[in-house]
């Protein structure tokens, strides 16, 4: 994919995404894009990279680790997200490379990530991961269980609680709408001191980013619209 095509799709993203929070009846946060880079060459991501993109989200552990790896010197100021799901024997690897997690459900994973966080980073950002839809063979806490893992989660050195996440597997505009509900309710519930920084809900992909953005997305994860078609692995 050419220069202009990748420039031309982010141009589009985030036209859309103008129109679409100028549409809220309330004053809303910026809402940050997050470019899925899962499966692109690095080429693409250095595409993007130059057309002002700085968020970039990866799936898979090991292939985001060397693309930053990789792009670190010409783009030293990009910020990883982990989006997909962590293997217990990888956490160490997302601990030094990535700013950004967004799939924790377990407190066993975020224990890891705290314990292996480099002293000499900055505190990990990190969402937990809501199964909206309660599906069976889906990864993500169920909301009766969300607040006992936030606030446990809460209390880890070099980890910072940022929110919560969903990827929702259809009927999206009502599993955003309970995504909504569920994070204003937890904020209110939560301890000063945690909700002040409790201020992302991730949702939203190339499909319903609009719909997501209505119903109170502050960060979507963008793929398809922005680089095409993804390339096999």
């Amino acid at each position: 994919m050419n220069d202009n095509t990748i420039q031309n799709n982010l141009q589009t993203t985030l036209a859309m995404m103008t129109d679409a929070t100028n549409q809220l009846l309330y004053t809303a946060p910026s809402v940050t894009l997050i470019a899925v880079s899962k499966h692109q060459t690095v080429a693409n991501i250095q595409l993007a990279a130059s057309a002002e993109q700085i968020h970039f989200g990866e799936n898979y552990i090991q292939e985001g680790v060397d693309k930053i790896i990789y792009l670190k010197k010409d783009f030293p100021h990009l910020i990883w997200h982990m989006i997909g799901p962590i293997q217990s024997n990888k956490t160490r690897l997302v601990a030094e490379y990535f700013d950004w997690v967004h799939t924790i459900d377990r407190l066993k994973t975020a224990q890891r990530l705290s314990e292996q966080r480099p002293n000499h980073s900055l505190n990990m950002n990190v969402l937990v991961q809501i199964n909206i839809d309660s599906e069976p063979s889906k990864s993500g806490v169920l909301t009766k269980d969300a607040s006992a893992l936030i606030l446990a989660i809460a209390q880890l050195p070099r980890l910072k609680l940022r929110g919560l996440m969903c990827i929702p597997e259809k009927n999206s505009a009502l599993a955003f709408e309970r995504m909504a509900t569920l994070y204003q309710e937890l904020r209110k519930s939560l301890p000063s001191n945690i909700a002040e920084s409790f201020d992302v809900l991730s949702m939203g992909m190339s499909q319903d980013f609009t719909s997501a953005i209505a119903h109170g997305a502050t960060h979507i994860r963008i793929g398809t619209a922005i680089f095409g078609a993804r390339p096999t692995k």
